[in-house]
């Protein structure tokens, strides 16, 4: 009975190694179940090829959309989007920026063979390095722009300029196409307080406060009326001869079937009619005395201006003075048709 139950350690050497036993078996089964935990497929995390298979989602950049017109991108731009992911870091044997060493080869090759490699892949390097919306040039620079870091310099298609986008200059429209788009639907009825073409008086009393004044109201706005008639695109030369036109015009112009005529320069009056044309564009202020015009006849008011001469007479008409604007706010009139037009109030002034 002693025997059966006496311990099995009969020496020190056997409790020595049975404690050494103790202590390292527990050891070697965590360390065991550690690496079972956290280890995975072999060879994961050193083949560079399954790293790249992991990153392609996040790894492909559409250039078309980061950078402007497709095929615009320069070798810069692409290798930031696109090779920066493996050229950068050495990524699956991929020659690192700027290594000389790695890239000595490759210049070697050729840029031909090399643009070739870029461009249809090559071992783990995709082709367009993993960008089919890249076209060959965009690839061609990016390749060239890599090889320039190691101080070789390669032709690559050169970024063509972006077209610029200019609109051709709209043909300045006539006073009497600017009332028939803008103008014409107040000042034909007379709606909300406007003066109605042909409607001299109503004009007059307007053209009182100076033709100046008149033009800022219309490019402005007053009261009812919205600045440039409502139309924002009319230069000021426009509003002006839509003004012009308005106050020159005659009882019953017609506005309406101007709207779709082409734009061209209104047509002179004959150059020795001075009547026409002082009807047609001298009439709103010299016919009433507006801003102190001499009046059509006034013999004392025209005396002192026919005193300085007919050329002096001629060339503040023609270049403007005062209030007055030039050519009497016609720049359509010839001088030869200004010159007619002062002929004819000086002759009615004598």
């Amino acid at each position: 009975m002693t025997e059966e139950h006496s311990s099995p350690i009969k020496t020190p050497t056997q409790l020595v190694i049975v404690v050494l036993l103790a202590f390292a078996v527990p050891i070697a089964l965590a360390v065991m179940l550690s690496q079972l935990v956290t280890s995975g497929a072999k060879g994961m995390h050193d083949n560079d090829n399954l790293v790249l298979a992991r990153i392609q989602p996040v790894g492909t950049v559409v250039l078309a959309e980061a950078s402007g017109p497709k095929g615009m991108a320069t070798g810069e731009q692409v290798y930031s989007q696109v090779c920066k992911t493996c050229h950068e870091t050495g990524l699956a044997g991929s020659p690192k920026v700027g290594d000389k060493a790695a890239w000595g080869k490759i210049v070697a090759q050729g840029e031909k063979l090399a643009f070739e490699h870029a461009i249809g892949g090559i071992r783990a390097m995709p082709a367009r390095g993993g960008n089919p919306d890249l076209t060959d040039d965009e690839v061609k620079r990016a390749v060239a722009f890599m090889v320039g870091k190691v101080g070789t310099t390669w032709a690559a298609p050169v970024v063509a300029a972006a077209p610029a986008a200019t609109a051709a200059p709209a043909a300045e429209r006539t006073g009497q196409q600017v009332v028939a788009a803008a103008c014409g639907k107040c000042h034909e009825t007379g709606a909300g307080g406007a003066p109605k073409i042909g409607d001299r008086a109503a004009w007059i009393q307007r053209a009182k406060l100076g033709l100046n004044a008149v033009y800022q109201s219309a490019l402005k706005g007053h009261a009812g009326m919205p600045a440039r008639g409502g139309m924002a695109e009319l230069s000021d030369p426009e509003v002006k001869r839509a003004v012009e036109f308005m106050m020159n015009s005659g009882a019953g112009t017609p506005v309406a079937a101007a709207a779709a005529a082409p734009v061209a320069a209104a047509p002179a009056p004959a150059a020795a009619d001075g009547k026409k044309i002082y009807d047609a564009s001298c009439v709103a202020c010299h016919g009433a005395g507006v801003a102190g015009a001499p009046k059509f006849g006034d013999k004392a008011a025209w005396a002192p201006r026919i005193k300085t001469g007919m050329d002096a007479l001629y060339t503040a008409v023609l270049k403007g003075k005062g209030v007055m604007p030039a050519k009497g706010g016609n720049p359509s009139l010839s001088d030869a048709d200004v010159k007619a037009a002062v002929d004819y109030m000086v002759a009615a002034a004598k």
